[in-house]
């Protein structure tokens, strides 16, 4: 690939196979001459696009044509943190890296890594670095993740600051391992033009490129991997799930998946905190009842998700858990805001500065602040390590992804091994029940136990706990 191979071959040992796929008007226009009974001449532009097209016909290719090595880079994990604490990567952070690396061979150097929100992914990334000794790009979610990005890998490598650089909306530096926002490649200021910032991409001579959440990259963004195929790419995330369905763009562009570790099993190694998940059931007040009878149908989640009830019931989990960390969350901000003033609490929304968010989260991880509302923006590669209630007032319809990324904020391992909590709050006999099954569904498969509780009972049991 790159123009240093002069041409590629598309190879199927089943002649008739092989005669049919070519016969496919996806397919056909990306090969070449044909070089025997077995095989196709392909051009290296086209080493992305074939695969997505065979994939789309029902017949993934294995990809062995190689990488371009990219420029050489020493890196050494270290074995105690900058932070002075001991630092030794996990064993299935470990064996992720290496089944992904594959010792060089072609067979390895593309695919995607699925990990529990919490179990380190940082880590996975850090340690194929590691591996691989190359100059890396890592793309990622937000400004809040490239920061949580720079310091993990300053505090876990012997990278130095000037090794490492970002960028984003507000620093543009491109050095031997930079950190990347999705928004800023995807930035342009008229829908006509080219994409300015994937010039990244030919800046410097990557040798490795790291997709965080790649359940969440951006359509133009497989665009221009399909032109990349060339250079190591790993992918990380919590799930495959994308809400746009193109899950077969990731497996034929980034790679197939390489590794994946339920949660539960992590929870029995002790790797994140045991979790108890509850589905609340609050009743409807009278008044509101008849708002919801008479509104459009799509009014009515909303009704439901913002109903004034849920707040009393947040108000005897706040007293329950007064002693922990605890992180409320939702989608509307007429909802929160009304939370922030009852309870008086800080709330980090979409409009939050970046330093008042970080100002925030910085006092949440000393325990200066012990609770915090957050709405939709709390959904991304936060790193808030210790809360350990969740409280959802309410959230988009059911999006299984982001119910990864919900209890993935809790997920962490607790110091002394205590218990997490996490409750969904939910309108009884409402929209908002039915779509609160989609979340029951993905819990269950990864293994939690699921609990509906009554607001007045759970109230009246917390009370009786006191």
């Amino acid at each position: 690939g790159d123009g240093s191979t002069p041409a590629l071959r598309l190879v199927c040992k089943d002649a008739p196979l092989l005669e049919e796929l070519s016969r496919q008007p996806k397919v056909r226009s990306f090969l070449g001459d044909r070089l025997d009974a077995t095989s196709f001449r392909i051009d290296p532009a086209f080493r992305g696009v074939v695969k997505q097209a065979l994939l789309t016909v029902g017949y993934p290719a294995e990809d062995v044509a190689g990488y371009t090595e990219g420029a050489a880079l020493p890196i050494h994990l270290r074995t105690v943190a900058r932070s002075g604490l001991p630092f030794h990567v996990r064993d299935y952070q470990r064996e992720a890296g290496d089944v992904f690396y594959a010792g060089g061979d072609a067979r390895g150097g593309s695919g995607v890594v699925v990990l529990p929100c919490g179990a380190g992914k940082t880590i996975v990334g850090i340690a194929a670095m590691a591996l691989m000794q190359r100059n890396t790009l890592v793309l990622t979610t937000g400004i809040t993740a490239v920061k949580q990005w720079h310091r993990e890998i300053l505090d876990k490598t012997d990278l130095t600051e000037e090794q490492v650089c970002e960028y984003t909306g507000d620093t543009k530096e491109i050095g031997p391992v930079t950190l990347a926002t999705y928004q800023i490649l995807t930035h342009r200021n008229d829908k006509t033009e080219e994409f300015p910032h994937f010039k990244i991409f030919d800046q410097r001579d990557w040798g490795l490129i790291i997709y965080d959440e790649v359940h969440l990259l951006p359509a133009p963004v497989f665009r221009v991997t399909a032109h990349i195929q060339a250079r190591r790419r790993l992918g990380l995330t919590a799930t495959l799930v994308r809400e746009d369905g193109r899950e077969a763009d990731v497996f034929s562009l980034i790679g197939p998946k390489k590794y994946d570790v339920p949660w539960r099993e992590l929870e029995t190694r002790g790797w994140i905190a045991e979790a108890t998940c509850a589905e609340v059931r609050v009743a409807m007040p009278e008044p509101l009842r008849m708002d919801y009878a008479v509104a459009e149908w799509r009014d009515k989640y909303r009704i439901a998700s913002e109903n004034p009830a849920k707040d009393d019931m947040v108000a005897a989990l706040l007293e329950r858990y007064s002693d922990s960390r605890v992180i409320i969350i939702g989608q509307y901000l007429k909802q929160l805001r009304r939370l922030r003033k009852r309870f008086n609490l800080p709330l980090i929304m979409g409009q939050t500065s970046t330093a008042e968010r970080e100002d925030l989260y910085n006092k949440f991880r000393r325990g200066e602040v012990r609770q915090l509302i957050l709405s939709k923006v709390g959904n991304f590669a936060l790193d808030l390590p210790d809360a350990n209630v969740l409280i959802q007032v309410s959230g988009t319809f059911g999006s299984r992804q982001e119910e990864a990324q919900r209890l993935g904020r809790i997920l962490r391992p607790k110091p002394g091994g205590e218990v997490a909590h996490f409750y969904t709050l939910v309108t009884r006999d409402t929209r908002e029940q039915d779509f609160a099954h989609h979340r029951q569904l993905f819990l269950t498969e990864q293994g939690y136990s699921y609990t509906i509780a009554d607001g007045v009972e759970l109230t009246e049991q917390m009370q009786a706990a006191g």
